[in-house]
């Protein structure tokens, strides 16, 4: 394979849906203590594609965010990313050469290139889920590293022990009508929605003047749901970033859905290219009948269609209607609005420092639940 690999200024990087793939997107993580890094890259189709045009092209950049590890080391990230998503029997082969190209751009220190990979999983066909539509779970971690390794030269891809961004997500296409939507959805999330308004529920669009009020909803149900519980400045860098002098920008709407003069939830909402993907989310556990999350999300994709957005990301669900999953109450909810379900591949680790890596899945093995990324 024959792969041009270029490092770029991050104000260049190209417009895209994908969130974690944006300039505004390297902005938050850099006020984060992260260090930013763009790549453009060109490569021959017939490497990339099965029945390609032989002389046909393809160029695409991806954002890297290179972050120190605690014991010393440090780790390379690749958040939803490279984008373009080649053949299946491609991948193993792609990855391991943009590693090899790019391990040059970074410290002796790095461990492990992590690419979490919004490519569609090898192993969501219709074979690896029952009759019952749940999810029979992926095959033995040693199966998947064969297939993505297979013809490689190195066989130094490793599945991630862990995901750090949603796996599985469902796309909602908001190009139709609004009423074509609501027939969409399953008829509780409509009368839920219906209920809400009948209920008083308003939805509000806020500034940083509430991010307190995000804050104490957010804590609340991190804690209820046993998550780990970032600092207030994280998101106070999501919601103050706009990156506005570059080429891929994002929108950042902030929706707290009130009654009765109590505050009862609010997500984060951003748009990126003509999507808008639904980040942060967070709820009260008073007034529960009230169904303000369901108000507050339809507020979100109508407020999506007016930014022109013709998709919307629901973001992390569990993989299928399995009551054991600990996702599984987000599946429930998200699924009543209709839509797709898209299952990702997942981190992947091209290792760079064995000895650091087997420190690194250590550490996170003893880690809780997922941070953000």
């Amino acid at each position: 394979m024959t792969l041009d690999i270029l490092k770029k200024e991050i104000r260049d990087i190209r417009c895209t849906p994908i969130v974690q793939q944006t300039a505004f997107w390297s902005e938050v993580k850099a006020c984060q203590g992260l260090t930013p890094k763009a790549f453009d890259f060109k490569v021959k189709d017939q490497y990339l594609y099965t029945d390609s045009e032989k002389y046909a092209y393809t160029e695409s950049d991806f954002l890297l965010l290179h972050r120190p590890l605690d014991s010393g080391y440090s780790l390379a990230y690749v958040p939803y990313g490279p984008e373009i998503e080649p053949s299946s029997e491609n991948q193993g082969n792609f990855l391991e050469e943009l590693s090899e190209i790019i391990r040059s751009y970074l410290p002796k220190n790095c461990i492990a290139i992590r690419y979490d990979l919004n490519w569609q999983s090898h192993w969501c066909s219709d074979e690896y889920f029952d009759q019952s539509g749940i999810w029979t779970g992926l095959p033995d971690k040693r199966f998947q590293e064969f297939q993505m390794n297979y013809g490689t030269v190195n066989w130094n891809l490793r599945k991630s022990n862990s995901d750090i961004l949603p796996s599985t997500t469902i796309f909602l296409n908001i190009s139709k009508s609004e009423n074509d939507l609501l027939n969409d959805m399953k008829s509780k999330t409509r009368y839920n929605i219906r209920l809400s308004d009948r209920k008083g529920v308003k939805v509000h669009r806020a500034g940083l003047d509430k991010i307190n009020i995000w804050y104490k909803l957010y804590k609340e149900t991190a804690r209820r749901n046993g998550l780990y519980i970032n600092n207030i400045d994280y998101f106070i860098s999501v919601l103050t970033t706009r990156a506005d002098d570059t080429s891929s920008p994002a929108h950042v709407e902030l929706l707290l859905a009130e009654a009765d003069g109590e505050y009862l939830a609010a997500l984060f909402l951003v748009i990126s290219g003509r999507r808008g993907t639904y980040l942060y989310g967070a709820s009260s556990s008073e007034k529960r009948n009230y169904m303000s999350t369901y108000a507050l999300q339809w507020e979100a994709v109508k407020i999506a269609r007016e930014y022109g957005c013709t998709e919307y990301d629901m973001f992390g669900v569990s993989p299928g209607p399995d009551h054991s999953h600990p996702m599984y109450g987000l599946y429930q909810f998200k699924t009543g609005f209709g839509g797709e379900l898209y299952h990702h591949l997942g981190c992947w680790d091209y290792v760079l420092d064995e000895d650091g890596y087997r420190h690194l899945q250590i550490s996170e093995m003893n880690a809780q639940g997922y941070y953000s990324s």
